[in-house]
């Protein structure tokens, strides 16, 4: 009871705080501090949001579309590695640095390459988002595997365990909040990849509207798709949540 009472305080206090934001903001806007069509007020966001909901719910259905294979293969890729780097030591010693690489050059510098090689289709978005995705799930994977408890597994090997055995009671369940902890990030990663990759190129999505109305210079409606595009990131982290209540019910409050 006392923990459910500290979270709604908390919410509470996160609530107070962007609503007071949002009252500054609407401020500066209305006296003339910035100038409006630099810095659009909350409320010209909000009506450019409800003008242009039905274009914005058209081009969120193809960057989700593409949000989710990519997040989807990214999760398969990740898992597969992660399971056969702590199977076989040598892949990790071969490949464990090879991943941290990937994860040195800005997306920005791989996109337009992408583009050039797959063209304007979903394909080079897809694969840009796995390639932002699955580090986090790897190697959130690799340490849970890493970390659980060398007894349980010795106790295990002397009752007769195998491989698979320790991997699926005792690697498994222990490396779980890992996992649930990297595929938080990566939902979130999957929609900035595919908005990311949608400014390069494209003929439908959040990222390539972005691009039409920053042209036009309406900032308002600039301002309502980075909202939106806020909002779809925190709906995924918040199923993402869901999801490890579910698979994880020894850990609900």
């Amino acid at each position: 009871m006392k923990r459910k009472s500290q979270n709604i305080t908390n919410k509470i206090w996160s609530c107070s705080a962007i609503v007071l934001l949002l009252i500054v903001w609407q401020l500066i806007s209305s006296l003339g501090i910035v100038d409006s069509f630099m810095l659009p007020s909350p409320l010209q966001v909000a009506g450019a949001f409800v003008s242009e909901f039905p274009t914005l719910m058209e081009h969120s259905v193809i960057t989700l579309a593409e949000a989710f294979i990519g997040l989807g293969l990214g999760v398969l890729l990740g898992f597969g590695m992660a399971v056969l780097m702590d199977q076989f030591e040598v892949l990790y010693k071969a490949f464990y640095p090879l991943i941290v690489l990937t994860q040195t050059i800005p997306t920005v510098a791989i996109a337009p390459l992408l583009v050039l090689w797959f063209g304007y289709e979903m394909a080079p978005k897809v694969i840009l988002i796995v390639i932002t995705t699955f580090f986090p799930l790897a190697v959130g994977l690799l340490n849970g595997f890493k970390s659980v408890d060398m007894d349980s597994i010795h106790l295990l090997r002397a009752m007769g365990a195998g491989r698979w055995q320790i991997f699926r009671y005792i690697k498994l369940p222990g490396a779980m909040s890992q996992f649930f902890a990297g595929l938080r990030i990566s939902a979130s990663y999957a929609v900035v990849g595919a908005v990311i990759s949608e400014w390069l190129g494209g003929f439908g999505g959040l990222g390539v509207y972005m691009t039409r109305v920053k042209k036009a210079f309406s900032f308002d409606k600039m301002f309502a798709v980075i909202f939106l595009i806020s909002i779809i990131s925190l709906l995924l982290m918040k199923g993402v949540d869901l999801l490890q209540k579910k698979c994880m019910p020894w850990e609900k409050e």
